[in-house]
């Protein structure tokens, strides 16, 4: 796989840099931006959580080494004769194509840069990075606290919504909390949490006590499955976790597939934020790292937390 090449106009930055190397930076809301219809409300989201978290923000495009190669590979051409030059004109296309993508991502930053300043948010840094995205991510996780995306990617259109293809690898990969944000901002007023009971949905409600983002937002905390006296018994111990938030905490357990009964759980209360954790052994991990996860980011139409 080709290394991410990295641009930036942070004063002081070296395109060399390594990520990994030195001392770890500052955390910081990570904004990722591309020419979805989503990327306004990405800008508008991430910059409601740098507000409340108290925490600065950068603002990462990044181009596709497979869609715009900065070499095109032309192994196996070799010997094609008259064809050759038809190569090198296709291969000189390519280049141009890559450089107008490039100089596209830089427009599409300063335009999200200017959104977000005026929003009241002024400690940004712009980076653009050519080459795989999971990748870029990895790069950037030491130095990221929330990492905001659209759920929809670029290909998207009002008959064909398809999720970011690629969500589902991202979630599997990167260690950081993550904002999956639909189409349109609405400024989050309540939450929920999908929880388990397990060690590490502990951990996850331990996480979320400290969130600034939560403080004062009613929140529910949901089980799915059996109604059961050890389970009301976890959900109590989870609501005494979240007491320094200053919140109105509902406990509910529901019945039913996990999917359909979060939602319906979430329609029925009109909650602004899901939140899941992927972690454990438990059937919401499964499913959430399982086969029906698609269905799941697609039927999304409000903001989803994963938590890792």
């Amino acid at each position: 796989m080709t290394q991410a090449k990295e641009f930036s106009n942070h004063p002081g930055h070296n395109n060399n840099h390594n990520d990994h190397q030195g001392e770890v930076e500052m955390l910081r809301v990570v904004a990722c931006i591309d020419g979805s219809r989503a990327a306004p409300a990405v800008c508008d989201y991430a910059a409601w959580a740098s507000k409340h978290m108290e925490t600065p923000m950068t603002l990462l495009h990044v181009l596709d080494e497979e869609r715009y190669p900065t070499e095109p590979d032309l192994a196996g051409n070799i010997g094609l004769g008259s064809r050759e030059q038809l190569m090198e004109e296709l291969s000189e296309l390519d280049r141009r194509r890559s450089k107008l993508a490039l100089e596209h991502g830089h427009h599409m930053l300063d335009e999200a840069e200017d959104r977000i300043k005026a929003l009241g948010i002024d400690d940004i840094i712009k980076r653009q990075r050519h080459g795989d995205f999971t990748e870029s991510l990895l790069a950037l996780e030491n130095q990221t606290r929330l990492l905001v995306m659209g759920l929809h990617g670029e290909s998207s259109s009002d008959r064909d919504v398809h999720v970011g293809s690629q969500l589902e690898t991202v979630i599997r990969s990167v260690h950081r909390p993550i904002l999956l944000v639909p189409d349109e901002y609405q400024q989050p007023k309540s939450a929920m949490l999908a929880f388990d009971g397990s060690a590490t949905a502990f951990k996850g409600v331990e996480l979320l006590s400290g969130s600034p983002v939560l403080k004062g937002m009613p929140i529910h905390l949901v089980m799915i499955g059996a109604d059961t006296s050890d389970r009301w018994e976890q959900l109590k111990k989870a609501e005494k976790m979240l007491g320094d938030l200053g919140s109105e905490v509902t406990l509910a357990i529901r019945a039913g597939d996990v999917e359909p009964t979060l939602h319906a759980y979430q329609e029925e209360h009109d909650i602004d934020i899901l939140v899941m954790g992927a972690y454990g052994h438990s059937r919401i991990r499964q499913f959430l790292v399982g086969s029906t996860t698609t269905t799941m980011l697609k039927t999304a139409r409000k903001p989803l937390v994963i938590l890792r």
